[in-house]
């Protein structure tokens, strides 16, 4: 492999979530280390299955791998930093604010942003300070999906100049004498990760349009960052044992597809194709065969399950969800498991119904129209854009609780409606307008705010009753959210997930997350099953062995109610193909 070959001191993996990025990086660290390399392999992810994969119980210290000279690897956890950050902050006001304020505090302090700048704190440090990896000849990290990487990797930018124009002390972090500190590291980390002798991207892609397109964003994104020594690595590449079998035909044509419109972004780029492999790629064996492939034997028909025995069509637990005729069903998930397909798909079966329906999505990626073609009868389709809700949000605060502040009063507002938490709450707002249709008919949103979002806006508005810094009014749809999402007869949640271990453990991450908030999920919906769909390729039936462990723990230990859609030969777009998914 020529990436490996060419290989630079640091090396980054990332992409969209489930393409593999944890495989490859893997496969990379013990491809340098069998070459006699000293190898660290670092997880940032903070939904990592590093250990799983390498099938060793890792923690934030490297530690040598067995069976592997030369090779070390460390889980990074942004939350064990996230919650000693929050703690360093909140603590020397336990005894002084109201409990209230204390709240707000600690949930403001629960999102993504913190748990980043906490975790970088330990990335800077292996990145910008040479004498953390003076031991080892290469540093490989198997990033989060795209857009944690795109934060995590602009922090050192962003942070230093939010530190040269802050004037008050504080951010959405908390205070800035910590940031302040680490300056010098950040500025180091900065020169590490522009410098294309010391840092190569892998992008990380398989051969499907989503993919490709967030790769291709991903590579501007980052170029534009300085990261401009980038290569594309497109995982699971299929070619078809049984040129019969309608999944494996269409496996393989969509791939091709994909690949000869790949975006003018990525077609420059030196690039590595890795086939689809039979098997389940965790422990080191399986691991070194991923790079180095060998004839892997291709055991036919391992698996023969019947559809009966495995969860019910979609279509069943539409019938669940269609009793009331009114009410708010929201499909949340992991990237690219098929939330959108879903959601379309729900509210076509109940629109076909006769229930008045609307689809709308949070998601400033996804395409709903695109999926549903129209012409339904009792359907309508829009989308909230987080940039126009962000930029009427701020001219609303402006206009009412900085009307009445003198200059520096008003710069100090502005620069705080410029923390990320001001785009969740200017979509949780119109969030809220959305669900609130829900009285008078179904309202279906593919993509709903997370449970921090959710108890981020509950503390807010707990905090704002004693201190009032937010617009003088908040809207009554928005009091009346979280009562509404709490109602299981009124909000059903839909976590959606693919039969595979990593969506698996982001979704069970998501119901936990929810439930803090105070919220059951009403069901799952495992996407794209092989096992489910019946595929005679030898090694796509080798691949649909692998699922049945994962659908049974949903079934039984995760899920009050599931519902399993094969993988289908077709594209599910337009109304008659979503029909026939949800009874597939």
């Amino acid at each position: 492999m020529r990436f490996i070959d060419q290989a630079a001191r640091f090396l980054f993996f990332t992409g969209k979530g489930g393409v593999g990025k944890t495989s490859l990086s893997c496969a990379t660290a013990l491809r340098l280390a069998d070459m006699g390399r000293r190898v660290l392999l670092i997880s940032t992810d903070p939904a990592s299955n590093l250990d799983d994969v390498l099938q060793v119980k890792l923690g934030p210290a490297p530690q040598p791998i067995p069976g592997v000279v030369g090779l070390h690897a460390a889980n990074l956890d942004p939350e064990a930093a996230a919650t000693a950050y929050r703690e360093k902050v909140v603590g020397p006001y336990r005894d002084i604010l109201p409990e209230a304020a204390l709240t707000n505090m600690e949930e403001q302090l629960s999102g993504a942003c913190t748990m980043e700048i906490a975790a970088f704190d330990e990335f800077a440090l292996l990145l910008g300070n040479p004498e953390a990896t003076a031991d080892f000849d290469h540093v490989v990290f198997d990033t989060a999906p795209t857009g944690h990487t795109l934060r995590l990797l602009s922090l050192p930018m962003a942070w230093q100049g939010f530190i040269d124009t802050n004037t008050h002390g504080g951010s959405c972090l908390g205070p800035l004498a910590g940031l302040q500190e680490q300056r010098e590291l950040y500025h180091a980390a900065v020169q590490a990760l522009a410098d294309g002798t010391r840092t190569t991207l892998l992008l990380v892609s398989r051969p499907e349009r989503g993919a490709l397109t967030e790769a291709a964003r991903a590579s501007g994104e980052l170029a534009e960052l300085g990261v401009s020594n980038q290569w594309l690595l497109i995982n699971g590449i299929f070619h078809a044992r049984d040129q019969k079998d309608p999944i494996a035909a269409a496996l393989e044509l969509r791939g091709n597809t994909a690949l000869r419109s790949i975006p003018d972004a990525l077609a420059g780029l030196p690039r590595e194709e890795i086939p689809l492999v039979p098997r389940s790629l965790v422990g080191i064996e399986a691991l070194r065969q991923m790079l180095a492939p060998v004839d892997m034997t291709i055991q036919a028909g391992d698996v023969h399950v019947n559809r009966t025995d495995l969860p019910a069509p979609l279509v069943e637990l539409v019938n669940a969800l269609s009793g009331q005729g009114r009410g708010v069903i929201m499909t949340m998930g992991k990237g690219g498991v098929g939330k959108t397909t879903m959601a379309a798909a729900i509210a076509v079966e109940l629109a076909s119904r006769g229930h008045r329906v609307h689809l709308s999505t949070t998601d400033p990626a996804a395409h709903v129209a695109a999926v549903v073609d129209g012409g339904l009868p009792g359907l309508t389709v829009s989308r909230i854009d987080p940039k126009a809700e962000v930029a009427d949000y701020t001219a609303e605060v402006m206009g009412s609780a900085g009307k009445d502040l003198d200059a520096e009063g008003r710069a100090l507002l502005e620069e705080d409606l410029r923390s990320p938490c001001t785009e969740e709450i200017a979509v949780f707002r119109a969030f809220a307008a959305m669900v609130e249709q829900g009285r008078d008919g179904f309202v279906i949103l593919d993509t709903a705010p997370t449970g921090h979002t959710i108890l981020l806006l509950d503390a807010t508005q707990a905090y704002h009753r004693e201190v009032s810094t937010q617009a003088d009014h908040t809207p009554e749809s928005v009091k009346q959210l979280l009562p509404r999402l709490r109602d299981q007869a009124f909000t059903r949640i839909l976590l959606v997930t693919l039969p595979e271990a990593t969506p698996v453990f982001e979704a069970e991450r998501l119901q936990a997350d929810l439930r803090r908030a105070g919220i059951e999920p009403f069901g799952w919906v495992i996407n794209q099953s092989l096992l489910a769909g019946g595929t005679r390729d030898p090694l796509l039936q080798q691949r649909a062995s692998y699922e049945l462990p994962l659908i049974e723990q949903i079934r039984q230990q995760l899920a009050a109610r599931c519902a399993l859609v094969p993988w289908l030969a077709y594209e599910p777009v337009g109304t008659e193909r979503l029909l026939k998914l949800l009874r597939a």
